[in-house]
């Protein structure tokens, strides 16, 4: 029996279309009377019109073919379920074979002439728009790279100085504030700092915040806007878009009083024939359904494109709220910080081998209603805040509205948080059964897979997710070694009552934070029922597994390698069993072996392995190993070399004849560990 498939219906956009021609050739015909569209949302509308003729449900695949160039977007493209495809029958957005077309949220920048600007050869172009208070931005692409903003200082960063302890007392921790001591000639005498802002990084999270102004006398500056966080002494910050840090090739500033922008070029660029790329977008493409009402964007793919040049900031305050000073920041995660891409209602959709970069904020967000997408073979770097993000924050009731069953794999997430500085690679809100699989993450200043997002043991819709293969390193300090500027953070981070949530044949490293909390593993608030097993971590600052609280948690057959402060740490003992931990090989050379609360022993050890290269006597929770065993735990532990083959280059496969068998631990395959197929 003989399958009929319909035929495939195509249409062409390309720089040298026409929107009212047909868009069904691949390039102008010899006439010009006819060929490819000019737009994406003229591409769209002809679907539509096709969908329209064949009834309202499409008898044929269509793909809209986009040729190279970059298209710039003067709204989002917005697609809706009107513009949705079926399982024998999807719509596909592709790039024409072997071009690389670019959807951008930006605008190039033109008017280019030659100036002084801070004693400096610089070039300037005139923004009406910003002196108009219309449009202000603060990222800036010149021939493809990231430019930075004038800042200062030029490199590494202020710390906020010694302050009586008395006033650290008197402000809550959590209400932040909305002025800060300086240090000695921290600040300067700037007349071009109207549009400054200051960068304070405070716990986990990043404040950013106009400043208002500036006493040199009693150094103190104050801002239009409050901190998330109180300071603390040691707390890094720095200043941006001031004209007087304007000081190195490739750093620009924004004058909105002037409506000017200035920026200093680089060696050999020459400004009047450069791609200077300012964002206007906050949004590139907004898939929009309606699960209220049982309508979804679906059966929508998008291959081989890349989306770059968005922006979103702050919402500034509506008439008529409080006058109490905004937030200049989020709690964690960057979590208001939207994505490039958003979906809502959103089903069996796909990415694949797309490219999110040169973005503000998240590249992609799939928010509430979404399921059973996949985004795949995808690159999601220089970017503003963070890769993925899947669900929301709130526990939606609504079965409609609830977002399961989406796959992120085979995707390299790497260099972000560069302007959001605590966004992570990947988040996960309030949504399950998704899996996370066989990713590169890393070069955040935050956490790479953050899980969850119920603090302790409420109501949470947080479960049976998957992360597995994935290879996250670089986190909280980066691989150029900037770094580390926040705290409390994880290579994968938890948080809530997630049943059937499974973290497998992964490896974590090179997790550094600043003031403490750079761990491979975090299980914080409420973590509970959640399985580790199988994963490699090594290099964290403050240990390889971490849980704040939670309940029958199961850590095993892992390796935990080269904590420098502590290897296993447990701050809250409650009643209840705060986790197994079995099968698991701990090696270090420096600090501590298990530290944090010692008000109960409610944790189940066994039948693991503890090696410290010619160390102290090692300690649990304060006990000796004699004191531990007499407790009942780790009665069928060892202590010996597991014999690595190669510990301090990252090898940490074992030798022959190794002890860890003693204990019953399962080595992991080499082939097993990490991602497989990752297209780098």
């Amino acid at each position: 029996m003989s399958h009929y498939r319909a035929e495939e219906v195509r249409f062409y956009v390309s720089l040298e279309g026409n929107d009212r021609w047909s868009g069904t050739l691949p390039a102008p015909n010899r006439t010009a009377t006819d060929g490819p569209l000019a737009t994406l949302p003229r591409a769209r509308d002809a679907v539509r019109r096709l969908r329209r003729s064949q009834g309202g449900v499409l008898r044929q695949p269509v793909t809209v073919l986009v040729r190279g160039g970059t298209y710039f977007l003067t709204d989002p493209l917005v697609l809706s379920p009107q513009d949705s495809g079926t399982a024998a029958c999807p719509v596909t957005y592709a790039a024409y074979r072997g071009e690389g077309p670019v959807i951008s949220g930006g605008r190039r920048l033109r008017g280019w002439r030659a100036v002084r600007a801070n004693g400096r050869r610089a070039w300037a172009t005139e923004i009406p728009e910003a002196r108009d208070g219309n449009w202000f931005f603060r990222e800036l692409w010149v021939n493809g790279r990231r430019s930075p903003r004038a800042r200062h200082p030029g490199s590494g960063y202020l710390k906020v100085p010694p302050v009586p302890a008395a006033t650290l007392q008197q402000t809550p921790w959590h209400e932040g504030a909305t002025h800060l001591r300086f240090g000695k000639g921290d600040l300067g005498p700037w007349r071009g700092a109207a549009d400054a802002e200051l960068v304070l990084m405070s716990l986990w999270t990043d404040s950013h915040l106009p400043i208002a102004h500036i006493d040199r006398r009693k150094r103190l500056v104050t801002f239009g806007k409050r901190s998330v966080y109180r300071p603390s002494p040691g707390d890094p910050y720095y200043v941006e878009n001031v004209l007087e840090a304007l000081s190195s090739p490739g750093q620009w500033c924004l004058d909105s009083a002037k409506g000017m922008l200035y920026y200093l070029p680089r060696r050999g660029e020459s400004m009047r024939a450069s791609g200077a790329i300012a964002p206007v977008l906050k949004q590139i493409l907004i898939l929009k359904g309606n699960p209220s009402r049982k309508r979804y964007v679906q059966h929508v793919m998008f291959r081989g494109l890349t989306f770059s040049h968005a922006e979103s900031w702050f919402a500034p305050r509506l008439p008529g709220e409080p006058q109490a000073p905004e937030v200049g920041g989020y709690p964690q995660a960057a979590v208001g910080v939207p994505g490039a891409i958003h979906g809502e209602g959103v089903r069996k959709c796909a990415f694949e081998g797309c490219a999110f970069a040169h973005l503000g904020g998240y590249a992609i967000e799939l928010a509430g209603g979404c399921s059973a997408n996949r985004i795949a073979d995808c690159e999601m770097t220089d970017l503003g805040a963070g890769g993925i993000k899947l669900g929301e924050r709130v526990v939606q009731r609504a079965k409609a509205w609830q977002t399961h069953g989406n796959e992120l794999v085979r995707c390299h997430i790497h260099d972000g948080g560069l302007l959001f500085h605590s966004a992570v690679g990947a988040w996960l809100g309030q949504t399950y059964n998704n899996r996370i699989a066989h990713n590169h993450i890393h070069d955040f200043y935050y956490t790479g897979i953050s899980v969850g997002w119920s603090w302790g043991y409420g109501a949470a819709l947080t479960r049976k997710n998957v992360i597995e293969n994935n290879h996250i390193h670089h986190i909280g300090r980066r691989s150029n070694g900037d770094g580390p500027i926040l705290s409390d953070m994880g290579g994968i981070y938890t948080l809530g009552v997630q049943p059937g949530t499974a973290i497998r044949y992964n490896i974590f490293h090179d997790i550094a934070a600043l003031h403490y909390g750079g761990w491979g593993i975090y299980f914080d608030e409420g973590s509970t029922h959640i399985v580790a097993e199988n994963n490699l971590v090594y290099r964290t600052t403050h240990g390889g597994f971490h849980q704040h609280y939670g309940k029958q948690n199961v850590v095993r057959n892992n390796i935990f390698a080269l904590g420098r402060d502590t290897q296993l740490f447990r701050t809250r003992a409650e009643s209840h069993l705060s986790f197994t931990f079995e099968r698991n090989i701990v090696y270090w050379r420096e600090g501590a072996l298990f530290t944090g609360s010692s008000e109960s022993f409610s944790v189940a050890m066994d039948r693991n392995l503890y090696w410290q290269e010619g160390g102290p006597e090692m300690r649990f929770l304060g006990l000796s190993w004699d004191e531990w065993r007499a407790k009942g735990k780790d009665r069928h532990s060892i202590l010996a070399d597991p014999g690595f083959v190669a510990p301090a280059k990252g090898d940490f496969h074992l030798q022959r004849g190794s002890p860890a068998r003693r204990i019953g631990f399962r080595p992991i395959p080499r082939g097993k560990l990490g991602p497989r197929g990752l297209k780098r």
